[in-house]
């Protein structure tokens, strides 16, 4: 198992303004996408205590579960590779979280799923990423800035913003967004 610390900053844009920043940065052909598989108890647990749990699929080989919990300081993140079959019978079937993860004791099983088109690139120390999701019917338009310094990521992405135009509009979590169409 591996754990980080997650500082990330971010924004929805609309789909001309994700548009013209693919340009500008020149990465159309760069994008690549990821499903995130979402699971919760029946009674959302999990959601209401702000803790997301998630297998992302890369490909069709690569397989991770990741666990997240909010701070102050940005989102703890611990994530296990899993094999195709593992990850399938998870996504199938449900499992027990202290199976992976020892300070969490839920049954889960699949709630939701969001498709992310996502490109990044380096960006002033940090990593910019542009994200298309789908998910519900819907599809809408992110930026994201991940860094590890949390008032120097701020600045820089407050700059970015400005520079470019855009006005910061508060969006919910992936994970919550993929939700809503299953309650």
């Amino acid at each position: 198992m591996t754990k980080n610390i997650e500082i990330e900053f971010k924004t929805s844009i609309s789909e001309e303004k994700y548009n013209e920043l693919l340009q500008l940065f020149n990465l159309e052909n760069n994008i690549f996408k990821q499903t995130n598989h979402y699971f919760d108890t029946d009674e959302f647990h999990l959601n209401h205590d702000q803790i997301v749990l998630r297998i992302r699929q890369k490909g069709e080989q690569h397989f991770k579960v990741t666990l997240k919990s909010q701070s102050d300081e940005g989102a703890y993140e611990s994530h296990v590779i899993l094999h195709k079959d593992q990850a399938r019978k998870m996504i199938d079937s449900g499992f027990k979280t202290k199976d992976f993860f020892e300070d969490v004791d839920h049954y889960v099983t699949f709630k939701a799923s969001l498709d992310n088109y996502r490109v990044s690139t380096p960006y002033e120390g940090g990593t910019l990423f542009l994200d298309r999701c789908e998910y519900c019917g819907v599809i809408d338009y992110e930026i994201e800035y991940e860094v590890s310094n949390y008032e120097e990521g701020l600045k820089i992405f407050n700059k970015f913003l400005n520079q470019h135009h855009i006005d910061p509009v508060p969006t919910k979590r992936k994970s919550e967004r993929a939700l809503t169409c299953k309650r």
